[in-house]
């Protein structure tokens, strides 16, 4: 299930966040349109997805000729047609859309060239470089996130609430996680209940982090933990969380992506964010004044909670911000990864505009704000 759809031509978006007077802003390149073999065409992360909408549409609607960026989602966006394949550039074979930070991170290292040019330039990353990871990938900071867990909050769909603690400590995460510790009472909290924790989708980049986070190993959670394949990260209006188990779940969410949801976002376009016909794609109403204009909140029942006494969200509403001083280890840099280069940065000449310390992405600290994330001094 996904949180992207149909923008209205002419939505508003943040009033810091550049706009286009005509056209449909889509996930994905517009209908229709094939990028060339000269453009710049970038997949993967879930999390930092909506901000590389906004930024690369930023950069094309005010360079209307010449190189053009565009990034492909994790999953399809509800407004295409139906099929999962991706044809990156002109001249390109179609193939599997990367879901995730490891699928892009793969899908840039195995990709072929068009004649001269690469099917894809960049790769979206919501973890730190693995010593797993293919050779010859320079990861290139771009923002700052933060990593908590989630759980129910008392809502009509889930009226008990959550028997999860407002707070866990990194160790009591971590035995959650190996199946340690099996009751929510040896963990701090009231009930005796059995604990249920969650993983996201395999290839996500905040199962990845989180795990490395809490001291596990890649694939070292315990048996009791479930990853269900159809769970998206970041998305509280999956089936599973109003399910029989609901009271007693956690999983590793985005506090940033949480945060744009929650405060910049425009609603889903029914209220328990019903999918469309295909019954894959939740749509997003037209955004009001203010609101971001990629992505809707479908933070569903989940609230985000505290790690080691820390909150990673400070403030409510238009003053929300990420909490600077939130626990170091949950704090997590977030990347665009490229093809190392023989340059002083590492960043293919190519690709200096978009992605070097100086490039369109670096400056779009406004964008970067808007979309739940914070600026880091080693943008680039």
């Amino acid at each position: 299930m996904r949180m992207l759809g149909k923008l209205i031509t002419g939505a508003a978006v943040v009033a810091t966040v550049t706009t286009l007077t005509a056209g449909v802003a889509l996930a994905d390149p517009p209908s229709g349109t094939t990028p060339k073999a000269t453009d710049i065409v970038g997949v993967g992360s879930n999390t930092t997805e909506n901000m590389l909408d906004q930024m690369t549409l930023n950069y094309d609607s005010s360079h209307k000729t010449g190189t053009h960026i565009y990034s492909f989602d994790a999953l399809q966006n509800a407004a295409l047609a139906a099929g999962s394949n991706i044809t990156e550039k002109k001249g390109c074979a179609k193939t599997p859309r990367p879901n995730g930070s490891s699928a892009g991170i793969a899908a840039l290292a195995g990709n072929i060239k068009t004649g001269k040019h690469f099917c894809l330039d960049f790769a979206r990353s919501s973890r730190a470089q693995k010593s797993t990871d293919p050779s010859g990938l320079s990861f290139i900071p771009l923002a700052l996130d933060n990593i908590s867990y989630a759980s129910v909050a008392k809502t009509k769909a889930t009226p008990k609430g959550t028997n999860a603690p407002a707070n866990l400590t990194t160790h009591q995460l971590q035995e959650i996680y190996t199946c340690t510790v099996t009751k929510w009472n040896q963990v701090g909290g009231s009930s005796s209940a059995t604990i249920h924790p969650l993983l996201p989708q395999p290839g996500s980049g905040t199962l990845s982090q989180f795990l490395t986070d809490i001291g596990i190993p890649a694939n070292g959670f315990g048996k009791c933990v479930n990853e269900p394949n159809s769970l998206e990260e970041n998305e509280g209006v999956d089936p599973i969380f109003t399910g029989p188990n609901a009271a007693n779940e956690i999983v590793p969410i985005s506090a940033g992506r949480w945060l744009a949801q929650a405060y910049h976002s425009a609603k889903c376009k029914t209220a328990k964010c019903a999918t469309d016909k295909t019954g894959v794609f939740t749509e997003c109403q037209t955004p009001k004044a203010g609101q971001n204009r990629f992505g809707c909140d479908v933070n569903g029942v989940l609230k985000v909670n505290k790690i080691n006494g820390t909150a990673p969200i400070n403030g409510t509403g238009a003053k929300a911000v990420l909490n600077p001083k939130y626990t170091p280890t949950f704090i997590r840099t977030l990347f665009d990864v490229v093809r190392t280069a023989k340059t002083k940065d590492g960043i293919p000449a190519y690709l200096e505009a978009f992605f070097g310390p100086k490039g369109a992405f670096c400056k779009d600290a406004n964008v970067i704000k808007a979309y739940g994330f914070e600026s880091t001094a080693s943008c680039g």
